[in-house]
């Protein structure tokens, strides 16, 4: 019998998320997916598989979950109170989640998505290619206590026990974008001040975008009242009625038609999305060659996420999995293979 993920209890915004959908936003779908794709990158590098494997995203708090099979975990994204059977364990690591023990995800204490990643990932239907869901769409829906979701094979050897160092996407900062072509819509005053002011992510966000709220005054454009609807995509600012910036998430629709500033690159909206309501956020313009630039850096470091792995340390009565963690240096287990 395949192994199941049982669900107990689940916060509000619960969900299968893969890497979503491409290909039909002449359909007038978009690809929704993950809202912080780095984050299930991490997830797939800590147990050693492919990151196109679907997880469980959870939007502000987790839930209580249990499986039918010992399975290997990951907790990545926003970072949130976790324990199996009372036992606090680590975030940003994976661990052997023992048949029958109680994993309690509780609420976020920094960014807003987690991500519970599992060995061989969630294996529910596909929908038109993908597993995620897609709640304006919607394929899928919000995860429901009594739901258990089947798993796939675990193939990897990877070992648990694993952690990788966080970085600061989850505490604001600056995100960095590039023009597009309604910037030059807006008077070079604006796309100057735009640059110079702080924003405060506002209360009102989800997965098709969050609202933020600038220290002073809007941005309008005149010009931007003639722009015909036509498509956008996920880190697109587009400038509200009320001179308010929006930036677009992963759940965004395919067409608008408010004038958008600028579009935040790929590799930086996952500042955008962990932003929690009351962060401050800053913008910075790079040009377009810059922005190439960063990318395939970004792709890199995707790319190279397993190098920066290292081994989890925790105190052995506190660990019901103790032989799946290196308790003398070197030593791991018999098998040479053990790590991808």
């Amino acid at each position: 019998m395949s192994p199941r993920l049982l669900i107990h209890q689940a916060g509000p915004g619960v969900t299968v998320q893969d890497l979503g959908r491409p290909g039909y936003v002449a359909l007038g779908l978009s690809r929704g997916g993950a809202a912080d794709r780095l984050a299930l990158a991490e997830g797939a590098a800590l147990l050693g598989q492919a990151p196109s494997l679907a997880a469980l995203e959870m939007a502000g708090m987790g839930g209580r979950f249990e499986v039918t099979q010992d399975t290997r975990i990951a907790l990545t994204g926003a970072e949130m109170r976790a324990s199996v059977d009372g036992a606090a364990i680590a975030w940003n690591a994976s661990h052997l989640l023992p048949a029958g023990a109680q994993l309690i995800v509780g609420p976020a204490v920094q960014g807003v998505y987690g991500y519970l990643s599992v060995g061989g990932g969630v294996a529910t239907d596909p929908q038109l290619g993908a597993r995620a869901a897609h709640l304006v769409a919607s394929l899928g829906d919000v995860l429901q206590p009594g739901q258990d979701l089947p798993l796939g094979d675990d193939a990897s050897k990877a070992a648990a026990g694993l952690a990788l160092p966080r970085d600061d996407r989850f505490s604001g900062g600056t995100v960095r974008f590039v023009p597009g072509p309604q910037t030059n819509l807006f008077a070079q005053a604006d796309q100057e001040r735009f640059q110079s002011i702080p924003f405060t992510r506002d209360t009102r966000g989800n997965r098709m975008g969050v609202r933020l709220i600038p220290e002073s005054g809007g941005f309008e454009s005149e010009a931007g009242l003639s722009v015909l609807s036509e498509i956008v995509v996920p880190g697109d600012i587009q400038i509200t009625g009320d001179g308010t910036p929006f930036v677009l998430l992963a759940e965004c629709q395919t067409t608008g038609g408010y004038p958008r500033i600028g579009s935040v690159l790929p590799s930086d909206l996952p500042r955008v999305v962990q932003a929690a309501p009351g962060t401050v956020l800053r913008f910075q313009m790079a040009g377009l060659e810059e922005g190439v630039t960063i990318e395939r850096r970004a792709a890199e470091a995707r790319r190279t996420l397993a190098s920066r792995r290292t081994r989890l340390v925790r105190n052995p009565h506190d660990m019901r999995d103790l032989l799946a963690y290196q308790l003398i240096s070197g030593v791991v287990s018999g098998d040479p293979q053990e790590e991808p």
